[in-house]
């Protein structure tokens, strides 16, 4: 009987093969992502005219220039402050409406949909329409007014007190619902046989909680949590559209302070890239420390 041999074709264990299909993606890569990594980082080691089109080597200036900026210590103040007062609220809240959403509760599929809109919302459209709900006769003010609250008078976006954390709960509002839809995916790969053992062992729901649920969704936990402090660190377009840093440079973040650097300054270039280098080294840093925190524990 004539033996056959197993048709190989084109194999993708052929290196020719392999190469081709990666191309793409390769060179998407070098162009859009290695190659402005690199000039950045020899950039900040210049004095770069942005319209001469010209970089003078000043080596460590730029960055010996943050020490003395007190702009820049109070957008690193300010950057810090956003990540550590939205990262907590924004994570415990997407998680508590996640397990309330997961179980069988009327409308579920309404209340996913309208947790999840304001994700999916243009920033610029949103961060408009907050900012005339935090005017001084916007709604907010308003409602305050009618309930005998204390207000700021002159409106939520013209005080240095407030205007952070109104900017703030905007962006917590904002990205709950992303954060849920995470979650529930997490929640819904748990066994029910897990929760039923449980139950039968006399578990309480706070029991149940802490030992079945919190160990099934930790990867989803540590991602949630690592993409929403890289995405906290580059806060940028609500700033932009809502006050501009403003008011006495109270909602300067360190990416908006590089926007301003960069392309309104324009001989700021190298600057801006030295202070994008502190918040890439920033995110590094504190995204190595969640991992180390929150990843796969190591026997």
């Amino acid at each position: 009987m004539r033996s056959q041999t197993p048709r190989t074709g084109y194999s993708l264990e052929k290196p020719a093969i392999t190469w081709t299909f990666l191309s793409p993606w390769l060179l998407t890569l070098a162009l859009f992502w290695l190659y402005p990594l690199l000039q950045s980082f020899y950039l900040s080691f210049t004095h770069y005219n942005t319209l001469a089109n010209k970089a003078t080597w000043i080596g460590l200036a730029n960055y010996s220039r943050l020490l003395s900026d007190d702009t820049f210590w109070k957008a690193l103040a300010n950057t810090v402050i956003f990540v550590v007062g939205t990262i907590p609220f924004t994570t415990i809240a997407a998680l508590v409406l996640a397990v309330m959403l997961n179980k069988n509760i009327a409308w579920k599929s309404f209340y996913r949909s309208a947790y999840f809109i304001p994700s999916v919302t243009s920033i610029v459209v949103l961060s408009l329409i907050f900012t005339n709900l935090y005017a001084h006769d916007g709604y907010i003010n308003s409602l305050l007014a009618m309930v005998g609250l204390p207000y700021p008078r002159s409106g939520w976006l013209a005080e240095p007190g407030t205007a952070l954390p109104a900017i703030m709960a905007m962006d917590i509002w904002i990205a709950i619902g992303y954060y849920v839809v995470l979650f529930l995916a997490a929640l819904q790969t748990i066994p029910n046989d897990l929760y039923e053992a449980a139950d039968l062992d006399g578990a309480s729901m706070w029991q149940q909680f802490r030992q079945v649920t919190l160990p099934g969704i930790r990867p989803m936990l540590l991602f949630v949590i690592v993409i929403n402090t890289i995405r906290s660190f580059q806060v940028f377009t609500e700033v932009y559209v809502m006050t501009k840093g403003g008011p006495l440079n109270s909602t300067t973040t360190l990416v908006y302070q590089i926007y301003e650097k960069a392309f309104v300054q324009g001989d700021s270039m190298g600057y801006a890239s030295a202070i994008a280098y502190v918040v890439f080294i920033l995110i590094l840093s504190v995204s190595l420390v969640q991992f180390r925190l929150l990843g796969p524990s190591r026997t």
